[in-house]
């Protein structure tokens, strides 16, 4: 369901503006995290990537569920597309 969600999204054409959403506050290892996450990796996969702990790697994504007012990860998947951090494959 995820990968079909994230496919239609990429779909759509380039001049649809995203949605506003509220990005200030974001640190720049917050970018950092949402850019993996919009990846797909996991927690571990995250943690690995920025030679951080499994611990600090979820407190980044708590923070970034709160100041983003997400309330899942897909959000920050979609978010992270609608921001382009991450190109459609």
């Amino acid at each position: 369901m995820t990968r079909r969600l994230i496919a239609e999204f990429a779909a759509r054409p380039a001049d649809t503006p995203p949605p506003p959403r509220p990005v200030e506050g974001i640190t720049a290892r917050e970018w950092e995290v949402l850019a993996l996450v919009g990846r797909g990796l996991s927690n571990a996969e995250i943690a690995a990537q920025l030679h951080i702990s499994m611990a600090t790697a979820k407190a980044h994504l708590g923070r970034l569920l709160t100041k983003l007012d997400a309330r899942d990860r897909v959000q920050l998947v979609i978010l992270a597309y609608e921001l382009r951090l991450v190109t459609p494959p």
